[in-house]
């Protein structure tokens, strides 16, 4: 890609976070109304009006058992809300290629859309997110034939997307693009029955929401947007995220080992910055 088109795509992602502020001033004058009203009834009133943006007309179809989700009925902290996704795949015999994690509230409800790879196996998926007030937060799985089924939960939170930031901003640069991975046997897994491993990024992942304590001034958007996971040259899944994920993105899923290829994983935030690593596979522990 050329550096203009480099710029172009940066500037796009830049006027979009900053096009949040704008939001955000919105949902805070009817938060409390908002909250108010789904407190004790949840209403399906902004995902009826959000689903064609982001699914146009088609057909979205009750869960029927394919997937489930799970999130804390009250989050501890707004700003860390940990979302638990896990697929059936005797329900879906082709597959599921991709799952989209919608936070109905939120200033940009789409919190991120996960692409599996062929035979990555990924079953079981959990992440932390932030909850801007009283929400759904929905799954939305695509099959291989094309077909989408939703599953949701309700999360009462309030202020996860302006919540201030654990680490001060010259912390986070120190230590921005660091990963960790931990790898897990299937006996230690959250099943039982396939090996997992769990992705920790150092980011700051900054909303464009939060403000700086000193200067009271917003501070800038910065996100990872982009992340691939590989073993060796076969994609286990991609992510494609926004401002929902948490400060220090945590990823946590199972998958099918292919021979002893290496973990690698591959990063890029709203800056242009790139971030790599790669792990060799621990097969004592498979």
């Amino acid at each position: 890609m050329s550096d203009s088109s480099h710029i172009v795509r940066r500037t796009k992602l830049r006027n979009t976070a900053a096009a949040l502020l704008l939001a955000a001033a919105a949902i805070s004058g009817s938060a409390t109304l908002t909250r108010a009203e789904t407190a004790d009834a949840p209403s399906n009133e902004t995902w009826n009006g959000l689903k064609t943006d982001v699914f146009a007309n088609r057909p979205i179809k009750d869960n029927e058992g394919l997937i489930s989700i799970e999130a804390p009925k009250r989050a501890q902290d707004a700003a860390l809300v940990p979302v638990d996704i896990r697929i059936d795949p005797a329900k879906a015999p082709d597959g599921v290629k991709a799952i989209t994690l919608i936070i109905d509230v939120n200033p940009s409800p789409v919190a991120a859309t996960f692409k599996f790879g062929d035979n990555s196996g990924v079953t079981h998926l959990s992440t932390r997110v932030r909850v801007n007030d009283y929400s759904f937060v929905r799954a939305i799985a695509e099959t291989q034939g094309g077909e989408l089924y939703m599953t949701e939960t309700f999360v009462k939170a309030s202020g996860g997307c302006s919540a201030p930031a654990v680490k001060n901003q010259d912390e986070a640069k120190a230590t921005m693009g660091q990963m960790k991975l931990r790898q897990f046997a299937a006996k230690d897994s959250t099943d039982g029955r396939s090996p997992e491993l769990q992705l920790m990024i150092r980011h700051p992942n900054n909303s464009g929401l939060q403000r700086d304590p000193q200067t009271q001034l917003f501070i800038p958007p910065h996100f990872i947007h982009e992340i691939s996971v590989m073993q060796g040259d076969r994609k286990i899944f991609s992510m494609e995220g926004g401002i929902s994920i948490s400060e220090d993105p945590n990823f946590r899923f199972d998958y099918h080992p292919d021979g002893k290829n290496p973990i690698r994983v591959e990063a890029t935030d709203t800056d242009g910055n790139k971030f790599q690593d790669q792990w060799p596979l621990e097969t004592a522990k498979l």
